[in-house]
Formats: C-alpha cells, sequence, structure tokens
C-alpha cells in the first residue's frame, strides 16, 4: 500500500495545482478580477521609480518647476488607483480563500457519506478529520493568497526588469544574471522540501488521532491506568512531528536566506555600474537602485510563496486522494439515473418495499480478507419472517446483516429484495426501509427529541410517545429535568449506555421500517429491561422482516429460522427444537449458556 501511495504521489502534475480546477471554476470570475487589480496594482508600484526618474531629472537637474501641478496630481491619482485596485484584489483574496475552504470541505465530507464501511475500518478518525479541516485551510490559502503573492511580486519583476531593459539594457542584463541562480537553487530545495512537509502532514494526522483517543476514551484510559502510556505515547508522536519541523524549517530557512542573497547580488551589481551613469542622468541611477532594492522584496515573497506551494502540495495529494477514492459499494450510472443518490433521491420513482429477502449463490470475502465467509450459500427470507443469527463473539455474525443492508456487495451470486437484485435499486431506497439497532448505540449531539426525529422527521408526538413506551424508554425521559428535550451530550455521553439503547431502539422503530436489524439489541440494558423490550419485540416484529443477531440464545427461542455462525462460516441452521434435536455446536452453545445462566442465579440467591 505504502508503495502505491509513494508511486501515485510521485505521478501528480508539478504541484497538484490541475486537480483543484474543477472546484476553482465557479470562482473564474473573482480570480480574474484578483489578477487584473493585482497587476493593476503592480503597474502603479512599477511607475513609481519613473515618475521618480522624471522628477530627478527635470526638476531637480534642470531647476524648473513648470509640471509640478499635473506631477502632483498624477502622482495622487496614481497612489488612489493602487489602492482602490489593491483593495478589491485583497477582498477577492479573502472570499475566494473562505469559499475554496467551505466547498472543499463540503465536497469531502459529502464523499465520506458515500464512501463503504472499509474506508472508514482501515483508516483512523484522525486521518480523515486532518483532511477535512487542515488540508482544506491549506488549500483554501494557496488559491488566494498565495496566488495574490504571485501575481503581485512576479509581475513586479518582470514589469521591472523590462523598464530596465528598455532604459538601459547592459546594466539589466547584469541584473538578470541572478535569474538562473534562482532556478538552480529552487530545484535543489524542492524534493527535499516536499518529503519534509509530506512527513509532517502524516504526523500531524497522528497527532489528531491521539487527541482523538484521549478524548473518546477517556473513561477507558482512566479504568485501564493507562494515563502514563497514553501521555507517553502523544509525547513520542509531538517531539517526531518537533525534529521534523526543524529540519522543515532549517531547510526553509536556508533557502529564503540563499535566494535573499542572491537577489542583494542584483543591488551590488546597480552600485558597481551604476556609478557610470549617476553623473550624467541621477535620476536613471536612482530609478535602477528602487528597482534593484525593489526585486529584493518581491524574491522573498516569492520565496515564501513557492514554499507555501511545496508544503501545500502535500496538502492537495491527500485531499484529492480522499475525493478520489471509490467506495466498494456504489450504485450504477443507470441507478442513479432512475432512482437518485444519497443526496438527490428521485423519490417519485421509487417502488414500495416488501420485505422478501433471497441469498442466491452468494459468496463474499471482505475486500482485505483472503477467505470467503460464504460460498455458494442460499437462503429464502419471506416478508415477516423472524431470523435469528447465533455464534460465538468474533465468529462474524454481521456479515449477512452486511450484505443484506449493502454495507458490502456480494463477492458474487446476488441478494434480492422482493425478487430484485438490489443493485438494481439505489442504497438509499434500501436503507430508508430498514432499522438497524447497533449493540454500541449512537447518538447525535442535541436534545432526545431531535434524535427520535431522525427515525422519522414527520412523526407527531403521539407517535413518538408510543414508540418510547413501546421499548420502556419513556421512564427514562420521564426521569430527565426537561424530559424528552433534554440534552442527550456529544455522541448522548449524559445518558448511561442501556438508556441510549433505549433511545436508539424507540428512534428505529419510529421509522416504521420494513426489514428490522437487532445487532445484540438487549446486550447493552439490565435484565428487567431486557424483558420489557423482549415482550415488546414479538409486537414490534410484525408486518416486518427482522433480523436479530443474538448473543443470549434465550431470546431466540421463537425465531422462524436460526443460523449459528462459526469461523465466520454458517454451520447450522433450522428452528429452536431443530437445531437442539441435531445436538451440535447450537445444542452446545445453549446448554454452555444456561448452565451458566442457571449457576449466575444459584449464587445470586
Amino acid at each position: 500500500m505504502e508503495n502505491t501511495m509513494q508511486q501515485e504521489q510521485h505521478s501528480l502534475p508539478f504541484f497538484g495545482i490541475p486537480r483543484l480546477f474543477p472546484y476553482l471554476r465557479k470562482y473564474r470570475k473573482t480570480l480574474t478580477m484578483m489578477i487584473v487589480c493585482g497587476l493593476l496594482g503592480t503597474s502603479v508600484d512599477i511607475l513609481m521609480p519613473l515618475l521618480q526618474r522624471y522628477a530627478l531629472n527635470h526638476f531637480i537637474a534642470n531647476h524648473t518647476l513648470d509640471t509640478l501641478p499635473w506631477y502632483i496630481l498624477f502622482y495622487v491619482g496614481a497612489i488612489l488607483f493602487a489602492s482602490v485596485v489593491n483593495f478589491l484584489s485583497t477582498n477577492g483574496a479573502m472570499r475566494t480563500e473562505v469559499s475554496v475552504n467551505r466547498d472543499l470541505r463540503t465536497a469531502a465530507f459529502d464523499h465520506l457519506q458515500t464512501l463503504s464501511f472499509s474506508y472508514f475500518n482501515q483508516n483512523s478518525v484522525g486521518y480523515i478529520h486532518s483532511r477535512v479541516m487542515s488540508d482544506t485551510s491549506r488549500i483554501g490559502s494557496l488559491v488566494s493568497w498565495s496566488l495574490m503573492d504571485a501575481v503581485w511580486h512576479t509581475s513586479y519583476l518582470i514589469g521591472s526588469l523590462a523598464v530596465m531593459l528598455f532604459i538601459n539594457a547592459r546594466l539589466a542584463l547584469l541584473v538578470m544574471l541572478i535569474l538562473p541562480l534562482i532556478v538552480i537553487l529552487f530545484s535543489l530545495f524542492q524534493k527535499k522540501l516536499i518529503l519534509a512537509n509530506r512527513k509532517i502532514r502524516e504526523l500531524n494526522s497522528r497527532i489528531t488521532g491521539d487527541f482523538n483517543e484521549g478524548i473518546t476514551g477517556a473513561k477507558t484510559i482512566k479504568t485501564l491506568v493507562v494515563e502514563e502510556k497514553m501521555a507517553g505515547d502523544f509525547v513520542r508522536d509531538t517531539d517526531e512531528i518537533r525534529r521534523m519541523s526543524i529540519r522543515a524549517a532549517r531547510l526553509r530557512g536556508a533557502f529564503a536566506v540563499t535566494m535573499h542573497l542572491a537577489s542583494s547580488l542584483a543591488l551590488a551589481i546597480v552600485l558597481w555600474q551604476g556609478g557610470y551613469i549617476a553623473a550624467s542622468e541621477v535620476g536613471t541611477f536612482s530609478m535602477f537602485m528602487s528597482y534593484a532594492q525593489g526585486m529584493m522584496e518581491p524574491v522573498r515573497w516569492i520565496v515564501d510563496a513557492i514554499s507555501d506551494v511545496i508544503t501545500t502540495q502535500v496538502n492537495i495529494e491527500r485531499l484529492t486522494r480522499l475525493l478520489n477514492t471509490q467506495s466498494d459499494v456504489t450504485d450504477t450510472p443507470e441507478v442513479v439515473e432512475k432512482y437518485g443518490d444519497s443526496f438527490c433521491p428521485k423519490k417519485e420513482n421509487w417502488e414500495g418495499i416488501q420485505g422478501d429477502i433471497e441469498f442466491r449463490d452468494v459468496s463474499f470475502r471482505y475486500p482485505d480478507g483472503d477467505e470467503y465467509v460464504l460460498e455458494h450459500f442460499n437462503l429464502k427470507i419471506p416478508f415477516g419472517s423472524n431470523i435469528a443469527i447465533v455464534g460465538e463473539t468474533g465468529a462474524g455474525k454481521s456479515t449477512l446483516v452486511n450484505l443484506v443492508c449493502r454495507f458490502f456487495e456480494p463477492t458474487s451470486g446476488q441478494v434480492l429484495i422482493d425478487g430484485r437484485d438490489a443493485r438494481e435499486r439505489s442504497q438509499l431506497w434500501l436503507h430508508s426501509a430498514i432499522g438497524y439497532v447497533l449493540q454500541t448505540p449512537h447518538l447525535f449531539s442535541g436534545t432526545i427529541r431531535e434524535n427520535l426525529l431522525y427515525g422519522n422527521p414527520n412523526a407527531t408526538e403521539e407517535q413518538i410517545r408510543r414508540a418510547l413506551e413501546l421499548v420502556s424508554a419513556d421512564e427514562v425521559v420521564d426521569r430527565m429535568e426537561k424530559g424528552i428535550d433534554s440534552d442527550v451530550g456529544e455522541g448522548g455521553d449524559l445518558l448511561s449506555t442501556g438508556e441510549k439503547q433505549l433511545i436508539s431502539f424507540a428512534r428505529a422503530i419510529l421509522a416504521d421500517p420494513r426489514i428490522l436489524v437487532l445487532d445484540e439489541a438487549t446486550a447493552s440494558v439490565d435484565t428487567l429491561t431486557e424483558q420489557k423490550i423482549q415482550s415488546a419485540i414479538d409486537t414490534i416484529i410484525e408486518g416486518r422482516t427482522s433480523l436479530v443477531i443474538a448473543h443470549r440464545l434465550s431470546t431466540v427461542r421463537n425465531a422462524d429460522l436460526i443460523l449459528v455462525v462459526r469461523d465466520g462460516k454458517i454451520v447450522e441452521q433450522g428452528t429452536h427444537g431443530e437445531l437442539l434435536r441435531k445436538r451440535g455446536h447450537y445444542f452446545r452453545l445453549y446448554t454452555r449458556q444456561y448452565e451458566d445462566e442457571a449457576t449466575s442465579s444459584i449464587l445470586a440467591e
């Protein structure tokens, strides 16, 4: 993977800027205005030494003030004109920066919503967060302020050299001798700066991940008493980025100092050769001195701009790699044309969902796996069936559910929904008909009401109350100070795990799904609450196709079909009674769990 990444980086266009063109196209008028105004403002800067030359040669050398009023008027007008165009170019740069930041972050966030689970399994939160926030910020600065720096200072260099060539070609050519030196220095430093800044960006992602783990895993860190280890890991990463940053700063500093020295040579050349013209035309000599001194600041700024572009190339590479990542699960263009996508659904073309599910000769292996989890698997699940999937922890019970929900695609074969391949319709069409209660519940920041309305934005107060009562979540709401309008905190942290589970259960019910998935949904609640939910499940699953992933086998005895998973493969299937009579793996699991529960009950008494 690393080799592929490196090959991709080296194959990028120079600076990676062409990859930004699609995001800059909508701002071409603003960018054009910025460039034009920047060029006009620089033209005034180039004009000033010529005005100085005229004043020295005409007013002082000739001892006359005949055109002074016109000179003053023109001089003041030039300053006012420069102020206006510089304001316009600066204002355009600011608006472009924030607009491009917004567009890139929106594009990155929207693209993340389309990626399959495998991407999030393979990349940390810190890694993704750094691309969406930090990288876009650097790119926005590049296409605004760095662009204007390049326009202002490059045009000043070119314009001043053109004027010097016109006035005195020999002296101007001597000054231009430093340009090949600048090109050579740039080529020597470019590669080293790119590599150093690429490493810094990757380390920054790792540190962001350390922050995230330190915050989200605070309770685990304290209970395991691993504060010292976490702090040590963080210090190690920050020390490494410090070393790399110092190395990059030294390279950048050496580059800037060397370039500054090169630009100073221009002033030395003027002082050396300019004495010959000073005696006859003091104005021309003064003009050359002004241009030579003025060239030092643009060269320094150009060095900074080049360095910023080199640094930002890494950000462009990382962001475009994210945006170019293809999901393992995608809808075909024909499906998108008819049914729309996640952001522009064409619900008028959506067929109703009954809830029949069929696995037809399905073989499957995970994208990063070598072994098949399913091979030529066939199963029909009629609408209204209650299917239980059981097995030991880590046995692979979620595989079937992931395929039904199209979180992953079959390696071969078909998953049919109502007799049609699920891939013939959009993912959103399918997901809109699925209610999913996770083993580890997740609530969004906001109130209980806001979280419930994610399930059904148009739900009435009566529907909300009924869903809460059905799973005994009304007791949680009644205990809260503000009731249903109480805040749940970030990720629901103001509630216990069991309370979050009840709210997420009610949210799924409120969506009134045709297919209901319960992924060990009662694993996080106490025994009394589990009994209440279990009794409600019989009512909830009526009129739906339900897939229940269960660890407690006592909860699935009434299932229409039980699938027994072991080492990622389905080893048995049948009803509770049939599987017990087989005295196979299910029998051993059930017997052992029954004995454990009985022992626990006796000890409790």
